[in-house]
């Protein structure tokens, strides 16, 4: 059986479906996929160097916006007014692409942890991050994967290897 998203098991009721993945290296676009509708990919021609972000309504799962923002070239003063502007119940999705990290300020990295996200304090050039929260949510999200930037243990010259992340999303209850 295909699952949506193409994800590996069923969600159950009132649970949406997802599978995201960042970017790999500064070749290919992350691609962000919601209840078997691909919001952003290469394909699409819609992400961009940065941190992609697609916003869901979190009762219905219907696609409300999707952007990127250039977090090393860009300025950070528009991603952090799109931040404020996201609405309560609102599911957020985020995945990198190149570099999320360089121009992330303290303001940015407090509203994107007010998402859920524990990893974003620790986000650095050119790491490798996905993450699912949401607008008013009291708790941390359990769905956020983070692999550092290390010349290491570097799958590419200069950047870790893509991070894929699959899972259901409660749906807001009134």
């Amino acid at each position: 059986p295909r699952y949506k998203c193409g994800i590996s098991k069923a969600c159950p009721e009132k649970h949406f479906a997802f599978k995201m993945a960042s970017g790999a290296a500064n070749v290919v676009g992350p691609k962000i996929c919601v209840e078997d509708n691909i919001l952003m990919s290469g394909v699409k021609n819609n992400v961009g160097r940065g941190i992609n972000v697609a916003l869901v309504n979190g009762k219905t799962g219907e696609p409300l916006d999707t952007k990127y923002f250039d977090m090393w070239g860009g300025d950070v003063a528009p991603f952090i007014e799109f931040l404020k502007s996201i609405q309560d119940g609102t599911i957020v999705l985020m995945g990198t692409y190149d570099d999320g990290a360089t121009k992330l300020n303290e303001e940015a990295r407090k509203l994107i942890a007010e998402l859920g996200s524990t990893s974003i304090t620790n986000l650095g050039f050119r790491d490798n991050w996905v993450f699912c929260g949401g607008k008013g949510i009291k708790t941390k999200s359990p769905f956020e994967q983070h692999i550092k930037n290390n010349k290491d243990t570097n799958k590419y010259e200069g950047w870790p290897e893509v991070v894929e992340m699959e899972g259901c999303i409660p749906q807001k209850q009134d």
